[in-house]
């Protein structure tokens, strides 16, 4: 029996490297989601709107966010907090939220700025913060926690 596993078999909460990986990134989204509301941490909260490119409101005056994006951070936080639980939720919670990310850079990269499609809101601190948030993500699903096959020396 290994360290990481009770005695059922079953892996314990965020015990697998994994596991602690999607915890501490569903702890990051629900800070990053309370921020957001945070007057100070939020510059010009009094302009959050619910959504819309309209909304004044920069989390530590760069990111544009609005009451629906915050939202969706503290959303994406409940679910990396939820998957810590099983070590293949979390992989899926990395490189599927990751992959997400990549298509909401992809959505911000054609409708950001004041198109009538920006509903998130997103501006270009949103876009370039996305791309490397989905690229991170993707990459600590596919490499946290796999094993290293041993190579023999040839002498």
């Amino acid at each position: 029996m290994s360290a990481t596993r009770d005695t059922t078999g079953r892996t314990r909460y965020a015990e697998t490297p994994i596991q602690k990986t999607a915890l501490i990134l569903g702890i990051v989204f629900l800070v990053v989601g309370i921020a957001g509301f945070i007057p100070g941490l939020t510059t010009n909260v009094d302009a959050m709107l619910f959504a819309g490119h309209e909304s004044g409101a920069l989390l530590l005056g760069v990111f544009q966010v609005s009451i629906l994006h915050n939202i969706v951070h503290l959303l994406y936080g409940v679910v990396g907090v939820a998957v810590a639980i099983s070590a293949a939720a979390s992989r899926n919670y990395l490189i599927w939220g990751g992959a997400v990310y990549l298509l909401i850079w992809l959505y911000g990269l054609f409708v950001s700025g004041d198109n009538p499609a920006n509903f998130v809101p997103l501006n270009n601190a949103d876009n370039w913060l996305h791309l490397g948030l989905g690229v991170v993500m993707i990459l600590l699903g596919i490499f946290v926690g796999r094993r290293r096959t041993a190579r023999t020396a040839e002498a």
